[in-house]
């Protein structure tokens, strides 16, 4: 952070800030806005974009901007970045053609969409910084093979679950300890939580009611924890993970078995554990003397070592991101290469054919990871495509949706790009569209 610190200070003295496009303008946009227009240096929040224009301007006035500018074309931008003048429009696709612009960051959390804006900004040769575990845990190595053929990065950010899971896994790597779990900690589990029963914590919170349900239904933390796996090479150790309660974080010596998670390191979480909302991650040492020297440092016997960091501040920690994408070319979180885990569709109530499915954190589906290999295998449905599809057949609560199940709707991006992701990682891959 030093080294970026010293990068942005050196663009600020030259009048070279980053340029930042954002398109969406929720609860975490808002606090990026906060962000970028406030504390951090060396960055500017060039323009926003969001459906509603009005959500746009009120973050910039949230972040004490009063004057901002409705822009209905690149050029236009293009002008009001020169005259450092914010910009807001309705149309992300001005912000990824802007010679203004350097790197998008994509807040929505819609799949279908922020696919359409990460496609648009990575073929204008832009950076695309996400804060959508949705999208990159349903389309996330395709979109890396896109942003590498164009020589561009594409990163889920710092901040959330899965960027500081990453950076501590980094870490624990860094000291020749062998990370065996990259883990969350989870306050809450009900796979049967929905809008009505969230709609309170919501309000209390800022947030919209079916964000807060995929917090608890565990939709979420399914994609974050695929994000990690598909960036680590780690699996799941069963449909859904784990998951047990605890009380400490150190617990997670006696919840895992050791010489399991050896032979097979994983992704997994601990509910109610403390620190929360805090990230860990479990690392194996079996050299004598390194052991000796841990138990002195406190972290006990071994073989299993705990690593922990006991927050993640979302909003706060993007501008780093942001950053390491523009200036250094370095992704905080991007797959591998083929996916490793998915996330698929499970009933959250008795399902009827004919019923055309609700979206993520709402009435009718949760998300739940499973290997990508046993998902292609029983051709599961991704959570993140089952919005708008419409049953062919009766299921009970609880059932894992099968691509049988489902009428797919006509024309989306989504999944053509599914389609697309399944034959280049098929084994051999095929030719979408082939003879």
């Amino acid at each position: 952070m030093i080294i970026v610190d010293r990068e942005l200070e050196r663009r600020e003295q030259e009048g070279r800030p980053i340029r930042v496009g954002m398109v969406g303008a929720g609860a975490m946009g808002r606090g990026v806005a906060l962000q970028l227009l406030g504390p951090v240096r060396g960055m500017e929040l060039t323009a926003i974009s969001n459906r509603s224009p009005q959500a746009a301007e009120d973050a910039y006035r949230l972040a004490g901007v009063d004057e901002v500018r409705f822009v209905s074309s690149p050029t236009e931008l293009d002008r009001a970045a020169t005259k450092h003048e914010p910009a807001v429009t309705d149309d992300p696709s001005l912000l990824c053609e802007s010679e203004a612009i350097d790197v998008i960051l994509e807040v929505t959390g819609a799949v279908e969409f922020g696919a359409g804006v990460v496609l648009a900004a990575i073929e204008q040769g832009k950076h695309v910084v996400t804060m959508n575990a949705e999208l990159q845990g349903t389309l996330g190595p395709l979109l890396k093979r896109r942003a590498d053929q164009a020589g561009v990065v594409l990163t889920d950010s710092d901040g959330d679950q899965p960027g500081v899971i990453m950076n501590l896994y980094r870490f624990v790597q860094g000291i020749g300890v062998r990370p065996v779990l990259a883990g969350n900690l989870k306050g809450l589990h009900d796979p049967y939580r929905n809008p009505t029963t969230q709609e309170g914590f919501a309000r209390q919170r800022g947030l919209t009611a079916n964000m807060a349900t995929s917090f608890a239904d565990g939709t979420k933390i399914s994609f974050e924890m695929a994000i990690v796996a598909n960036a680590t090479g780690l699996r799941v150790a069963k449909r859904g993970m784990h998951g047990p309660d605890a009380s400490s974080v150190h617990e997670a010596l006696e919840l895992f078995a050791a010489e399991e998670l050896i032979e097979q390191p994983i992704v997994d979480y601990l509910v109610g554990a403390e620190p929360a909302p805090g990230v860990f991650v479990l690392g194996h040492h079996d050299h004598p003397v390194q052991k000796a020297y841990l138990d002195l440092y406190k972290l006990g016997p071994g073989p299993l070592y705990v690593f922990y960091r006991p927050y993640h501040l979302c909003h706060f920690e993007v501008p780093s991101t942001l950053a390491r994408a523009v200036l250094f070319g370095d992704a905080t979180i991007a797959p591998l290469d083929r996916p490793r885990v998915e996330v698929v569709a499970t009933a959250k109530r008795d399902l009827r054919a004919g019923e055309l499915l609700d979206g993520i954190g709402f009435y009718m589906t949760y998300g739940l990871a499973e290997n990508a290999e046993v998902a292609t295998e029983e051709g599961l449905l991704p959570m993140g495509v089952a919005e708008g599809c419409r049953l062919t057949r009766d299921l009970v609560k609880d059932d894992v949706l099968q691509y049988a199940d489902v009428e797919l709707p006509e024309g989306r991006l989504s999944d053509q790009l599914r389609a697309e992701q399944a034959a280049l990682f098929a084994d051999p891959p095929v030719t979408v569209g082939g003879p």
